[in-house]
């Protein structure tokens, strides 16, 4: 027997679905249901293409309690602006999770990956940051950067951003970026331990493999939120500082141990394996302390979660149910 299938292109995506408050209380819902314990969620698929200097990442959830659940698929070729391509791309295919039937597939090109990776990062500013923030600070020039100050600002609704990048004209692009769709004032600077001094939320967007933000820049009353480690071997963090933070939150304890800034620590010697972890649902559900005091160092660690992708695409469903193309399959 046929059943339909919705086909939503990624302009049919952007028109529909932009980065608000109620797409980060869609992502924080997710981050609760990890908590419960209850999300069937196995580890990340991941493929590195040396040769084409591309990966490919595919994650999934079952939630308990959603109608369906995404397998996202998630390439990543970083040779491709050279033939004047997007670096990144992918798809979301979401499936009923009563027959296991698709339901859905939304060519977003990875739109609403960074969607749900920037509502990831205000969700954790909501739960960790100073409650007063005058400055933020972003580090990296890209999409993220961009995203992740907007989407930042809805929670912690700062009046100063700082951008640095290893390209100051990107930065001055990105700072004019955000001065214009924020409202604030923008500035690219040079000196990022200048910018860590200055802001009271940081974010790191970047690819890096190594440390771009020094343990020796911590001051209290300071959060960072990492969130370009998704693959082992990155690190945007000096392993020192995830030590010396007064509170270190990942959104997985099993990813953030292979794949993000907590990788590097372990494998220096510097966290003990055993050593008891707190994940970011637990400090939304309050089971687990984040921020105690104003003065607090607070880190949280963002490898990415299939649960944030089975929230988005089942909270787009329900907010476009007519929307694209319907083939019999």
């Amino acid at each position: 027997m046929a059943h339909e299938i919705q086909i939503v292109t990624e302009a049919q995506l952007r028109a529909s679905l932009s980065l608000d408050l109620t797409c980060i209380d869609v992502v924080e819902k997710a981050f609760r249901a990890l908590a419960s314990g209850r999300v069937v969620m196995p580890p990340i698929m991941s493929m590195e293409l040396a040769e084409a200097n591309g990966e490919v990442d595919v994650k999934t959830a079952y939630i308990p309690g959603f109608d369906g659940f995404a397998i996202k698929v998630s390439p990543g070729f970083f040779d491709n602006p050279k033939l004047g391509l997007a670096s990144l791309n992918g798809l979301m295919i979401l499936f009923s999770a009563k027959t296991g039937l698709v339901e859905a597939v939304f060519l977003d090109n990875g739109y609403l990956t960074d969607l749900r990776t920037a509502a990831a990062g205000a969700v954790a500013a909501r739960h960790l940051a100073p409650a007063e923030v005058e400055t933020a600070g972003v580090m990296g020039t890209g999409v993220q950067a961009r995203l992740q100050m907007q989407a930042a600002h809805l929670v912690r609704p700062f009046k100063r951003v700082l951008v640095w990048g290893r390209d100051l004209d990107k930065a001055a692009a990105c700072a004019r970026d955000l001065a214009d769709s924020l409202g604030v004032e923008a500035e690219a600077v040079s000196d990022p331990a200048a910018l860590v001094r200055d802001s009271q939320l940081v974010v790191t967007t970047t690819p890096a493999r190594a440390p771009i933000l020094k343990a020796d820049w911590l001051h209290a009353g300071l959060h960072i939120t990492a969130m370009g480690s998704d693959q082992a071997g990155k690190g945007e963090i000096d392993p020192q500082a995830v030590v010396r933070a007064d509170a270190y939150i990942c959104d997985s304890v099993r990813q953030c141990r292979v794949s993000g800034e907590l990788e590097a620590a372990l494998a220096a010697n510097l966290w003990p394996q055993d050593r008891e972890l707190a994940e970011l649902g637990q400090v939304v559900e309050g089971m687990t302390a984040g921020r105690q005091s104003a003065d607090d160092i607070t880190i949280c660690d963002l490898t990415g979660t299939g649960a944030q992708d089975t929230a988005i695409a089942t909270h787009v469903r329900a907010l476009i149910p007519s929307a694209g193309t319907v083939i019999q399959a």
